[in-house]
């Protein structure tokens, strides 16, 4: 089987793309909730008066929970997938995906605080 090259595997991987990101906002709730609050406060940042840089490091920050949080439903999935059954492991391996997002949370947080307050 060949693998698509160049342009075409390029417009593969945005459709795939695509695709997580639809599957991630019908599926997961954090996400959601993430995604919502990723809109308002890019749009609420747009009025602030802040440097590009500073805008550039609230935005990314709130990006990088949601890459945090589609990797810990991977996750989740991945184990979800291999078997329902609880396992100390399994629990182990979702706890810390969760541990991943809070502490991709605690960042964010500093960060607009530390640009809004200081």
């Amino acid at each position: 089987m060949e693998k698509n090259r160049g342009i075409k595997r390029l417009f593969y991987a945005l459709i795939y793309s695509w695709q997580g990101l639809k599957s991630a906002l019908k599926h997961e709730e954090a996400f959601r909730q993430e995604f919502i609050a990723f809109v308002a406060l890019t749009i609420f940042s747009l009025f602030l008066d802040v440097t590009a840089f500073e805008r550039l490091i609230m935005i990314s920050t709130l990006v990088l929970v949601m890459i945090v949080e589609v990797l810990n439903s991977a996750i989740e999935t991945t184990i979800d997938r291999v078997s329902f059954d609880k396992h100390k492991l399994s629990g182990r391996a979702k706890d810390y995906g969760s541990l991943a997002v809070l502490m991709t949370i605690l960042i964010a947080t500093a960060s607009w605080l530390t640009i809004l307050f200081l």
